[in-house]
């Protein structure tokens, strides 16, 4: 099968790159990023198209890429109603995107745009999905760093996805793989997760990630927990095998302990009393795994609730491509 870039070669027509970038009050950031990803993009054969999304952002970051688009058609604004959150504002950056391929990529710099070559040279070679992986982590704590690790590997053995690990939202991805993703419209997203279960051919590059200079990170700890949770509950239904075993070793815990005060009262009628403690005991362990296994099980139905509403993603507020923008 001829590549894109072949069929390209035939009609003079450059493959189009589209950035997917998501942001939130990134100010700061943006000239830099937009500055960037133009220069390391001047040396390759695609043409470029930068498709900011803001997610509801509070600060001038939408006012300067608005301004931007006017005078350099690589900039282009889609802006979403509200904060949606970062996985739908990735997903309403794909859906717009009108590339050969889009490369995501956060505004933050962490990600360096430099690496983005490494994946275009990747996709090139035929892979479909090209993912960056972490050779390093700087400016991010033991706590973060061993959080995701744990996550990563308990996320491949329950989910039964392919996920790469130390491999972020930073990553290429074809036009086929888009177009397959536009058919995936569940509302709790996790987009590492769905660009695997896609399938296709994909491939790696291996970088290393930045700390962060300027402004604050959208994802501290408790949101990368809850992102976690996210995943694992939108691919895999382990939790609630887990629950239900739970709450089989629960009811033998506590049939072995009735059985052994039956026995010790006929063996010794006016042996030791077991007192208080031991019923508490048993009554706080019982309530506990009773409570564990409701919340697992309140997951899994309020994902079905929201599941049936069947509302969409997002809502655009504005879209400088077709000229209209608020």
């Amino acid at each position: 099968m001829r590549r894109l870039w072949e069929y390209a070669a035939v009609s003079d027509a450059r493959p189009k790159l589209t950035v997917v970038v998501p942001f939130l009050n990134e100010e700061q950031n943006l000239p830099l990023l937009f500055d960037r990803l133009c220069k390391v993009m001047e040396s390759q054969p695609e043409s470029l198209e930068v498709l900011f999304v803001d997610d509801g952002s509070t600060d001038g970051s939408p006012a300067w890429v608005a301004s931007k688009a006017k005078t350099d058609p690589r900039a282009r604004l889609l802006r979403l109603s509200r904060n949606f959150g970062h996985q739908i504002a990735i997903t309403a950056g794909l859906d717009h995107a009108d590339g050969d391929a889009a490369v995501i990529i956060d505004a933050d710099l962490q990600d360096p745009p430099e690496v983005i070559p490494e994946l275009l040279a990747k996709w090139r070679e035929g892979y479909e999905v090209v993912y960056a992986v972490r050779r390093s982590r700087e400016g991010e704590t033991w706590l973060k760093k061993f959080l995701a690790a744990s996550f990563y590997r308990i996320f491949r053995a329950l989910a039964k996805v392919d996920v790469p690990m130390d491999a972020g939202d930073f990553r290429l991805v074809d036009r086929k793989v888009i177009d397959a993703l536009k058919q995936v419209r569940e509302l709790h997203r996790f987009m590492r997760g769905l660009t695997c279960w896609v399938g296709y051919k994909q491939g790696a590059v291996h970088y290393d990630r930045a700390a962060r200079t300027m402004g604050e990170t959208k994802y501290p700890v408790w949101k990368s927990f809850r992102l976690a949770v996210d995943a694992i509950t939108a691919f895999s239904a382990s939790p609630l095998r887990w629950t239900a075993g739970l709450g089989g070793i629960a009811c033998l815990v506590g049939l072995l302990w009735f059985l052994d005060i039956l026995w010790a009262r006929l063996v010794h009628p006016g042996g030791i009393e077991r007192g208080w403690s031991s019923l508490m005991a048993v009554i706080i362990f019982m309530g506990g795994v009773q409570l564990v296994s409701v919340g697992m099980l309140g997951q899994y139905v309020s994902r079905i609730f929201e599941e049936s509403k069947r509302r969409p993603l997002y809502f655009i507020k504005g879209d400088t491509a077709s000229g209209r923008d608020s």
